[in-house]
């Protein structure tokens, strides 16, 4: 089990936060980062498609799921960089991922969104999600996307060149279509 550790921005130990909290934490931080609204690249890909109900699923480490949350949507408004790692010089999906949890876990994953994938840990069922899990993309056995799951039915992910890290929703259009299961690496 990975140690939380308190990354140098924060002055103070990162709090947990009630499931309810989510929501709004998430509307404060896309509004901070100019996400809110205006013209996106792909706006089905942001709006539900349907009305799921996504449990809440309890974490197995909630103080490291609560880092990992709170840093990923720290980072929404990042400008997408292929091969990109570190917020100043942008990111791509698996080097948010990597990002993230190096920075507030020390934990080193694979590089690739196809590599993590293969991270050993069990497999998820969409309704089994918890914060700070993997959720991966692709076509047929194909992965070539990941993000970070935040809780209910959200993830954080760097989509496409041209644009910022972003926080989409399971059920919106493209990712419903395309999702391929997901890992655990919190335990």
């Amino acid at each position: 089990m990975a140690a939380v550790r308190k990354a140098p921005h924060y002055p103070v130990p990162i709090p947990s936060l009630p499931a309810v909290a989510w929501g709004a934490l998430a509307a404060v931080v896309l509004l901070a980062a100019g996400c809110g609204g205006g013209k996106t690249t792909r706006p089905s890909a942001q709006a539900p498609v349907q009305s799921r109900h996504w449990p809440q699923v309890a974490p197995a480490n909630p103080a490291a799921a609560n880092a990992v949350v709170l840093r990923a949507l720290s980072l929404v408004g990042t400008p997408y960089r292929y091969g990109g790692n570190t917020p100043e010089s942008g990111f791509d999906c698996s080097g948010l991922v990597n990002y993230v949890y190096r920075d507030m876990l020390d934990l080193r994953l694979p590089r690739t969104s196809r590599e993590l994938a293969e991270v050993q840990g069990p497999r998820i069922a969409p309704e089994k999600l918890a914060a700070g899990d993997l959720v991966f993309f692709g076509s047929g056995r194909q992965v070539n996307h990941v993000g970070i799951y935040v809780g209910e039915g959200r993830f954080v992910h760097a989509p496409t060149s041209g644009g910022t890290v972003r926080l989409d929703h399971l059920d919106g259009y493209y990712w419903r279509d395309h999702y391929s299961g997901a890992r655990r690496v919190l335990r």
